[in-house]
């Protein structure tokens, strides 16, 4: 039986955990992007109702296999990016203007706005 600490500490990133970067990340904290309005056959894990939306990056998150390239038994490394989208933004100007949605999205679902 583990502890909570020895079970917390199984899943701190540690350096030799992280995976080398295949290149620097495209975007920083603060920078506007568009979700891209992907239209593909099989698995992606990018929300249908962000497609084409503005949103904010407000964390980098490092790099992580792509889920996208992984259900399909390949090993495929992204940054991988915190994005905030306005509640008007997604869904009118309607919708609650304190509203915000945040999902974690990979750089190949983004692109500057």
């Amino acid at each position: 039986v583990l502890s909570a600490p020895e079970v917390g500490a199984m899943f701190v990133p540690t350096a030799e955990a992280q995976p080398a970067a295949p290149a620097p990340a495209r975007f920083a904290r603060g920078d506007a992007v568009r979700a891209r309005n992907l239209r593909r056959e099989g698995h992606t894990r990018l929300p249908r109702y962000v497609r084409g939306r503005l949103g904010r990056v407000m964390a980098v998150r490092g790099v992580l296999p792509l889920d996208d390239a992984t259900a399909l038994g390949r090993t495929e490394l992204q940054w991988c990016y915190t994005v905030a989208f306005a509640g008007p933004e997604l869904w009118g100007e309607g919708s609650d203007p304190n509203l915000t949605v945040s999902i974690e999205a990979w750089e190949s679902y983004l692109e500057p706005a």
